[in-house]
């Protein structure tokens, strides 16, 4: 049973770079927990940890003779940096793995080293997903003056070619709840952290596409974003739209 979204990665090879625009250009508050994971996952870690919604995780290979920093760089020579993998818990992730090898998905075995079993994304429409046990990371960190008040991920977009395909996968393979919404897309919802979004695109690339962030005055933002250097769009719904290390954020009015 998943029990929770409770972070989206994203890779790069600049980690310094990574953890200074999260933490100082957009203010939220990061945790570098690379002292651990370098030497036991051969993989630079940090993980932005703003209220609500899910956490945002950098990552970087650090140790070519590593599980974890082989399958980064393979993404990065293959895809570029950008969105890597979205993050999955369950009570038990050995027996979350057999139950969804069960249901038809390529769940791959345990890297070594790893705490959680991954999917293939030939089999959940271009997502690699990491299944960890419950409260795989449970930190948190107050909020700094640099602050713009920022949610964590409220919704990540995934672009599908086949909404039909991808429901009879995330809401039948996974056993996640969801439901069309207005427009057209399926609202998944996990029991905890923010929303899936499977949004049919006709030819485009399959895979994590958008995270969907929020504030409570984002029509105050855009100041603060250029006094920063952050380049920014306003789209048609008055949201800002970032493109930060190869990753679509969209950060909108906190809903009410």
């Amino acid at each position: 049973m998943i029990t929770a979204m409770p972070r989206i990665a994203i890779a790069s090879e600049d980690f310094e770079g990574m953890v200074t625009t999260f933490r100082d250009q957009l203010g939220m508050p990061v945790i570098d927990i690379s002292g651990d994971t370098v030497d036991s996952l051969g993989a630079h870690l940090a993980m932005c940890v703003p209220p609500g919604g899910s956490n945002i995780e950098l990552m970087s290979p650090a140790n070519p003779d590593a599980p974890l920093s082989q399958s980064l760089s393979r993404f990065l020579t293959r895809k570029g940096e950008g969105l890597f993998a979205l993050m999955l818990e369950a009570p038990d992730p050995d027996a979350e793995a057999e139950r969804l090898l069960g249901a038809g998905l390529n769940v791959l075995p345990l890297m070594a080293g790893a705490a959680g079993r991954d999917v293939h994304p030939n089999s959940t429409h271009g997502v690699l997903i990491r299944i960890y046990p419950n409260k795989s990371f449970d930190h948190k960190r107050d909020e700094t003056e640099l602050s713009l008040g920022l949610s964590g991920i409220e919704e990540v977009v995934i672009a599908v070619n086949n909404l039909g395909l991808a429901e009879e996968t995330y809401l039948e393979a996974l056993d996640l709840d969801g439901s069309m919404d207005a427009i057209g897309r399926l609202n998944i919802e996990p029991p905890s952290g923010g929303h899936i979004i499977l949004d049919e695109i006709p030819d485009h690339r399959e895979g994590l596409a958008a995270l969907h962030l929020s504030c409570d005055n984002v029509k105050q933002l855009p100041q603060t974003l250029k006094a920063r250097d952050i380049p920014f769009r306003l789209n048609q719904n008055e949201e800002c739209e970032l493109a930060v290390f190869g990753t679509h954020i969209v950060i909108r009015e906190r809903r009410t």
